[in-house]
């Protein structure tokens, strides 16, 4: 059997190791696909540049088009990044009737549910592994191995960027502007660190795992989104000495009222895998009713990886190929015509516990005026740490952890508490999930 012949866009880190993985492994592969998988033509700004990626034999143009429009090609892989051209080449591959395989998590995010739904009327697959957590097969195990079962909640710590400096402040007790100037000497981090440190990288990764986990369409623009330039290293000393570790947290949870879909910093208790997942990783805990809890934990970025992720959608493709378009997995795990239009929850009808760290005058009162404002909103009290005096402001840290409350509520009493003379300072509050059953 002749092997299939695929059109690459884009030549950067991820599409070099996806053509390293795909000629290295290449015997593999086709044993794993049953034919072979060859890239035949690349769109690349260098068009010297694939020497670097360890491989020969491949066709190079400038040319995005002239991929997409290749009468040869059967599958499009898309690794340019971006939402416009992106997109473009996309929709133009899928009118042609080719495959996509694409590792663009802001595309699928902002377009998946026209890309989709152009994709189902031509009868051709949108596959997209590599678009959350890098090399961890997240996508492939909710939307088939845990097909299953009804997912209540997953949390997920699914931008390494973010996890690497809120880990090298907790160790060494570091500050955030200096931390994230190390991740940006070392790569992690780009020169506008933006998308990472404000949580919309994370957000984008979020939608695409929520609309599989529940089967509702793609809505990014409905995901609170939170950064994590206003934690401080005071804050993680804090929470290491309550027995928790902060991270940066994707959190998706089914409730009666609606879905949950929210990004921001979150204390985690030590004791939780996830709490103990450091550096640049990933890691993704999926809780369903039949299955309980299952923790996918690897690599979320990096060449190889994530070209370990699109070769692996490119085999599912290949496989695929003389299969009827009705009996194939559909791209968000249920049939189109099942999606559900369940509502996504507000921010203020969501329901956590916090930590508060509030500055505050040292004088008598002060604690009983913020713990009757708490009260009088239904607010109630789990722990209390108070820290030493500032003998030159007189001025003290104290910690508060929150019983879980709906967040509006807390808004008000932030509000309240906040406006007392002795109260120095704006309360800090970040939100705690104990990821239990």
């Amino acid at each position: 059997m002749k092997p299939v012949k695929v059109g690459l866009l884009g030549l950067g880190t991820v599409g070099c190791g996806t053509v390293t993985v795909l000629y290295r492994n290449r015997e593999e592969i086709a044993r794993r696909a049953g034919r072979g998988i060859e890239i035949s033509i690349a769109a690349a700004r260098d068009v010297n540049c694939l020497p670097q990626c360890q491989a020969s034999g491949i066709q190079i143009t400038q040319d995005p088009a002239a991929v997409v429009n290749d009468p040869e090609v059967a599958i499009v892989i898309e690794l340019m990044g971006g939402t416009g051209l992106a997109r473009e080449m996309v929709l133009q591959a899928i009118a042609n009737g080719k495959h996509v395989v694409t590792a663009n998590k802001a595309l699928i995010a902002l377009h998946g549910n026209e890309i989709f739904a152009r994709a189902q009327e031509r009868g051709v697959m949108v596959a997209f592994e590599a678009a959350v957590a890098g090399g961890i097969p997240i996508i492939k195990a909710v939307r088939e191995g845990l097909a299953g079962n009804h997912i209540q909640w997953l949390a997920g710590i699914i931008n390494g960027t973010g996890n690497f400096i809120l880990t090298e402040m907790r160790d060494k007790g570091r500050a955030f502007a200096e931390v994230l100037a190390q991740a940006q000497a070392l790569g992690y981090a780009e020169a506008d660190p933006t998308f990472d440190v404000e949580g919309i990288d994370a957000a984008h990764k979020l939608t695409i795992l929520a609309s599989v986990a529940f089967g509702i369409p793609l809505q990014f623009e409905k995901v609170y989104t939170e950064g994590i330039t206003h934690i401080t290293r005071e804050d993680v000393g804090y929470a290491t000495e309550l027995g928790y570790r902060i991270k940066h947290l994707g959190m998706a949870r089914r409730t009666p009222h609606g879905i949950e879909l929210r990004v921001h910093p979150a204390l985690i208790p030590a004791k939780r895998l996830l709490a103990n997942v450091d550096g640049v990783m990933n890691a993704v805990l999926i809780n369903g009713d039949a299955v309980g809890s299952t923790l996918y934990y690897g690599a979320g970025a990096g060449a190889e990886p994530t070209g370990s992720a699109v070769v692996a959608d490119l085999v599912d493709v290949v496989r695929a190929l003389t299969a009827d378009p009705e009996n194939r997995v559909p791209h968000l795990a249920f049939q189109a015509d099942a999606l559900a239009d369940l509502p996504i929850l507000p921010m203020e009808a969501v329901e956590t516990a916090f930590y508060l760290r509030l500055r505050v005058l040292d004088r008598p009162g002060v604690l009983a005026d913020i713990t009757r404002i708490l009260g009088d909103l239904s607010i109630s009290i789990e722990a209390i740490l108070q820290q030493e005096r500032d003998e030159q402001t007189t001025e003290a840290d104290v910690i508060l952890l929150t019983h879980r409350v709906r967040e509006g509520n807390l808004n008000q009493a932030i509000s309240e508490i906040e406006a007392l003379a002795s109260v120095t300072q704006p309360v800090t509050r970040i939100r705690l999930e104990t990821l239990a059953q």
